[in-house]
């Protein structure tokens, strides 16, 4: 299990292989999760409070934050158990999303015995607030037109000041690891392979194939048009990157496009890599990105 998580994550750090493997502590997580079902032997008492709290009319639920705090590795063969209580209901609250309780419970997992890690997961039980119907804004001559708002800035440091300086040449930059030649994004200060903080760069081709996506509905964001499709490429040259794709509506979008990269100026002084996917029989078509 621990291989096949690696494998999942893209992660190859050393001590997550061999016969004195650590699992990844995320997954202190994820093993213990009950599952649809839930837990074999679970009292019901959540769900007493959350009938509760549904007759008292806050029958919507949102996840709002997770605190987690690992003390030890897992080690195969360890013998991992669990304790869920619910540590607290906050008194009413007042959200943007309307009044209610957040409920807090806390995991406590151990490993053959020994306090491994604890989470804590927070919801908010709410009565919706009830929704005003928007008035229609008045038309403004084409002078009077807001200005679209300008996407976020992506935040450059030392350690990736690099890729963006190769964004500005239209250049997808990939680290490579001098000890051990391990491809790597994104950028990182040192190699998540052999540890050596020794690197320098290739250039991708710009070929890869979408690994993966979502289609962004909500929330919206002034700088974006939902839904807008958000996909994960495989490049080439093995890593992955996140990006938007163009090229093909959001609705089109499969596992296994091939795509191509491509750099497209978003506003006055921002330049970013997108994905244009090359859909047979087609010359392009609309955007259905969010370039």
């Amino acid at each position: 299990m621990i291989r096949h998580w690696c494998e999942a994550m893209g992660d190859t750090h050393p001590a997550y292989r061999g016969p004195d493997a650590v699992a990844p502590p995320t997954m202190l997580q994820a093993w213990t999760m009950g599952g649809l079902s839930g837990y074999p032997d679970q009292s019901g008492a959540y769900e007493e409070l959350s009938a509760l709290l549904d007759a008292a009319g806050y029958t919507s639920i949102v996840a709002t934050d997770c605190e987690q705090e690992y003390l030890r590795p897992l080690r195969p063969g360890d013998t991992v158990t669990c304790d869920s209580v619910i540590e607290s209901v906050s008194p009413r609250k007042t959200t943007k999303l309307g009044t209610g309780h957040f409920i807090t419970t806390r995991m406590d997992v151990r490993a053959g015995g020994v306090l491994a890690g604890t989470h804590r997961f927070r919801v908010l039980k709410y009565a919706p607030a009830p929704r005003s119907t928007p008035r229609a804004a008045p038309r403004l001559a084409p002078s009077e037109e807001k200005p679209r708002p300008r996407r976020p800035r992506p935040v450059v440091n030392r350690d990736n000041a690099g890729f963006w300086d190769g964004v500005a040449g239209h250049r997808l930059l990939i680290q490579r690891c001098t000890t051990c030649a391990t491809l790597r994004f994104p950028w990182l200060p040192g190699c998540n392979g052999c540890g050596s903080r020794g690197w320098d760069t290739v250039e991708a081709s710009g070929e890869g194939t979408v690994y993966s996506y979502v289609v962004m509905h909500h929330p919206p964001f002034p700088a974006f048009d939902p839904p807008y499709a958000v996909v994960l490429v495989e490049l080439a040259e093995g890593v992955r990157v996140i990006s938007n794709i163009v090229g093909v509506p959001y609705d089109k979008v499969r596992i296994g496009m091939p795509v191509r990269l491509e750099f497209q100026r978003v506003d006055e002084d921002l330049e970013l890599p997108l994905f244009r996917a090359l859909v047979a029989g087609e010359s392009g078509g609309a955007d259905g990105g969010q370039g």
